[in-house]
């Protein structure tokens, strides 16, 4: 049994949009003619075609999730056409003539290699406002970069994918490409319906970037986009409709974080680390959004990786390399995100939940130079792919023995805390004795000072004593890629 259509005429594309054809097929209802709605404006006064579109379908498109019983896909057109106002087109006559352009667009009229050209434009889009030095950078991972990701952490028809902050859905289509191709011709009718409904789940809190990348995912086959609208981090939900079958815990994450970005204690108080560093709470996020087993690829800007002096940043790391398997780190080059309007030096960072990290395997590509004229490609990653099975060194690899380099920072640090141990008594004794002293009638006032001065002296010592202790075990979590082989 056929599902109901999602539209109702006459606000289906074949009623209002379509040229008009008294040859063509009827419309589904059987009642009508291609394009008979489109006809009857176009013979009206001038002005009809803009008031019809704006005063019925638009409303109509909008309203959508608000229905009883909507439908998954009429959620998603509601949520597509959000933005939309009204139609921003000068003349009718421009409008009509974009109409045919777009009706003319069909599967078998599109060339196999340019399948994925209206989800370009949207990304191009994007990428262009990031040129422009406005903020449309955070939303685009260049596609290059994304790809080299999801090879990297190799995700399997089965498993759901999961991006926190998803901008223009890149990563999750990328994913779905990459695993229908995996099986090829193999790939059965179940395992389609999987991956186009159940495999892809995001968020996104941008009111502009939310419709666009419901429609690059429907672009890109995904039947289903599993997309949640609101602030990832505080929990604030513009529309959960979309997400409601979501699993608490996913098998794959892959995703950007925002560079730079702070937030308040709303977010902040939703975490066990408390941080304004957006990316640092989307690392917790993620940690927790992953099942044991789970596997992640996230591009994270170098200071998460060194800033070993602010305490949540430390604490942050700290659960990464115990509670998961960092087992890579690639050190990209500073310009890769300069396009997108971010000149930032970024590492990706690929780890799997379940056991402690025992050793890091880095590769280092920070000597390739590129910018927006020479971005970098899947040709920079040839040898790293080539390396990555047996995650082999070479003068662009090499690997940190993290548990061993951790024992030692224990070990090292251990006499420190013994001697702060032994100061905190000797100040626990001094406070004895003043409080004695304050308590005699006898005590002179110059006693209880030197009493008070040496109790001072001996808490100071041992906090400065701790804290040297503390930064050599921090030092441990200073996971910034220096290449041991590199010249000079």
């Amino acid at each position: 049994m056929s599902s109901p259509p999602s539209l109702r005429s006459p606000y289906r594309w074949q009623d209002w949009a379509a040229p008009h054809s008294d040859d063509g097929p009827p419309t589904a209802d059987g009642r009508h003619k291609q394009g008979w709605k489109r006809k009857q404006l176009q013979e009206g006064t001038l002005g009809d075609f803009f008031s019809f579109v704006n005063g019925e379908p638009l409303p109509y498109l909008k309203g959508l999730r608000d229905k009883p019983n909507s439908t998954p896909r009429q959620k998603v057109i509601s949520e597509i056409m959000s933005g939309v106002e009204r139609v921003r087109i000068d003349t009718e006559r421009n409008f009509l003539d974009i109409l045919d352009k777009v009706h003319s667009i069909s599967s078998e009229a599109v060339d196999p290699t340019h399948i994925f050209t209206l989800s370009q434009v949207y990304e191009g889009l994007l990428l262009k406002i990031g040129e422009k030095g406005n903020d449309g950078g955070q939303f685009f991972t260049p596609r290059e970069v994304i790809r080299v990701m999801v090879r990297t952490v190799n995700p399997r028809i089965g498993e759901t994918v999961y991006d926190p902050c998803c901008g223009t859905g890149g990563f999750l289509a990328q994913s779905y490409e990459y695993m229908r191709a995996w099986l090829g011709r193999k790939i059965t009718a179940e395992q389609i319906e999987t991956l186009k409904r159940d495999a892809f789940f995001g968020r996104e809190k941008d009111n502009l970037v939310y419709p666009i990348a419901l429609a690059n995912l429907i672009l890109h086959g995904i039947d289903q986009p599993n997309l949640w609208h609101g602030n990832t981090l505080s929990g604030g939900e513009t529309y959960g409709g979309l997400f409601q079958h979501a699993p608490a815990q996913f098998d794959v994450v892959l995703t950007n974080p925002p560079f730079g970005g702070k937030e308040g204690r709303e977010a902040q108080t939703r975490f066990a680390y408390k941080t304004g560093a957006t990316q640092v709470l989307f690392l917790q996020h993620v940690i927790d959004s992953r099942k044991p087993g789970g596997r992640c690829g996230i591009v994270l800007d170098e200071g998460v990786l060194f800033r070993t002096n602010e305490i949540a940043f430390v604490q942050t790391n700290r659960k990464l390399l115990e509670e998961c398997e960092l087992w890579c780190i690639v050190s990209l080059p500073t310009g890769v995100f300069s396009a997108a309007g971010a000149g930032v030096k970024t590492n990706l960072l690929f780890f799997t939940k379940g056991q402690p990290t025992e050793r890091i395997w880095y590769f280092d590509l920070s000597d390739v130079k590129v910018g927006k004229k020479a971005p970098l490609t899947q040709n920079h990653f040839e040898e790293f792919f080539h390396l990555l099975p047996k995650r082999a060194d070479s003068p662009q690899s090499w690997t940190v023995d993290f548990a061993a380099r951790k024992a030692q920072a224990i070990a090292e640090a251990e006499p420190l805390r013994r001697q702060a141990r032994a100061k905190e008594q000797e100040a626990a004794q001094a406070r004895e004795r003043l409080g004695v002293l304050k308590k005699a009638k006898s005590a002179s006032r110059q006693t209880i000072a030197e009493a008070e001065e040496r109790f001072a002296e001996l808490t100071r010592a041992a906090r400065e004593i701790a804290n040297e202790a503390e930064e050599i075990e921090n030092a441990v979590y200073d996971l910034k890629a220096v290449n041991p082989t590199a010249k000079g």
